[in-house]
């Protein structure tokens, strides 16, 4: 295990925005939190901030949520314990409305409605980090620059190719790391100082010094015409009277494992992205590390009997119970069906001569006998009836499910049957 510098280590708070609706991730979104959709057969899409926090030394964590938290609220009070005797928690924190009767207006009012808690805690700095996101940072090392170069507040940002960049946020920045300026989207994107390749997009995740943080939040409030938001308001109205800097995440190096140029990141905002991030998790090499025991990916526990496969060539019917190229979680049976390059999550059921081929499948999915999947998501729950082809005709489909524009199909049960 990494050792981590706790003696004389600054009083940072982190809160984690995890209350947004997801819309984009529809169906999967419809009867949960986007943070809390599975990912990668085992884990939830919060359980990759949390980790960067925890693996980074900062243990006092506020979770703010707010649409459809229940599944999200389980997952943490279930498995994200910590010694609160030393001062350590992982919190959940419903939308409570104390500054008024309405939802939160963007991400720096989620704060602004919340701000008891940072008085209350009293912290040197803050960091405020999303819970869309699958990455893997060292937040300690963002701290350090934060504290090294004087700033007041420090923005995340990643390299992207700059021909990438005009989808994004763009950052720019002189030759010390110090915010000069931003674009939101822009043609033309402006490189990064000595790199005319990349430009620095920003990553939505900000350390705050507490003081500064508390006085503008009170200040943004009462500005009517705001949308109180860190990334439209807030940075924007900032950087060019105070020291705001950038932290550029490819210099970000995780223990245990190899320095990359550019380190992964991926906003899971889409169901092309989500699907993509996923299976890229069943690579030989895939652009995250599950398996490091010096940054270990943690989870709530589930309880499983172990995989199983089952047949090995059946003399009469030539049944044959395989996996390749996939994730298969604990307490799933492929009983004489196939799975090709996909991702199971726990108690998934494959039977007979059933196929099963570049998809994701949830918990307790069961796929009936001769079923050929493909190119699909399967939310929890559902029951492929036998025999049935999906991922081959998207006007069919269609008929019955949800098909996105990529032809990805998504399974969802009727929401009053869903189990999340």
């Amino acid at each position: 295990m990494t050792k981590y510098p706790v003696i004389g280590y600054p009083n940072v708070l982190g809160m984690i925005m995890a209350g947004g609706q997801g819309s984009r991730l529809h169906p999967l979104t419809s009867e949960r939190a986007k943070p809390a959709v599975p990912f990668a057969g085992k884990y939830r899409i919060v359980d990759f901030v949390l980790n960067n926090f925890i693996n980074s030394g900062i243990f006092k964590l506020k979770v703010l949520t707010q649409f459809k938290s229940d599944s999200l609220i389980k997952h943490l009070t279930s498995g994200w314990n910590l010694n609160r005797m030393l001062g350590q928690y992982v919190d959940p924190v419903p939308a409570q409305m104390r500054t008024g009767a309405r939802w939160y207006q963007g991400t720096a009012d989620a704060v602004f409605q919340n701000i008891n808690l940072i008085e209350d805690e009293n912290p040197d700095y803050v960091a405020v980090f999303g819970a869309d996101h699958i990455y893997k940072m060292d937040v300690s090392q963002m701290l350090n620059f934060h504290r090294q170069v004087g700033s007041v507040a420090t923005i995340a940002a990643i390299p992207r190719p700059i021909e990438e960049a005009s989808s994004f946020g763009v950052i720019e920045v002189d030759e010390s790391g110090r915010m000069i300026d931003f674009q939101e989207k822009p043609e033309t994107p402006r490189h990064m100082p000595g790199r005319p390749d990349l430009a620095l997009a920003s990553m939505g995740n900000y350390i705050f010094d507490r003081k500064f943080l508390v006085t503008e939040l009170y200040s943004d409030a009462r500005i009517q015409q705001s949308s109180h938001d860190f990334g439209k308001d807030i940075i924007p109205r900032i950087f060019r009277d105070n020291p705001v800097y950038v932290y550029d995440f490819g210099t970000n190096k995780i223990p245990g494992e190899e320095k990359k140029e550019i380190p992964y990141w991926e906003d899971v905002g889409t169901i092309e992205a989500y699907y993509r991030a996923n299976l890229s998790m069943r690579d030989v090499l895939p652009p995250i590390n599950l398996y490091n025991d010096d940054w270990p990916i943690r989870t709530a526990p589930g309880q499983s009997a172990p995989a199983k496969f089952v047949f090995s060539g059946h003399e009469r019917d030539g049944r044959v119970g395989n996996a390749v190229d996939s994730i298969v979680a604990g307490g799933c049976i492929i009983s004489g069906g196939t799975v090709q390059g996909s991702v199971l999550s726990r108690n998934v059921r494959v039977n007979s001569h059933a196929h099963v081929e570049d998809s994701i499948l949830f918990h307790d999915v069961e796929i009936g006998r001769g079923a050929q999947l493909r190119n699909t998501i399967v939310d929890r729950g559902f029951r492929v009836e036998a025999g049935d082809r999906i991922g081959f005709d998207p006007e069919q489909d269609a008929k019955r499910f949800t098909v996105t524009r990529t032809g990805i199909v998504i399974l969802a049960s009727p929401s009053k049957n869903l189990q999340i």
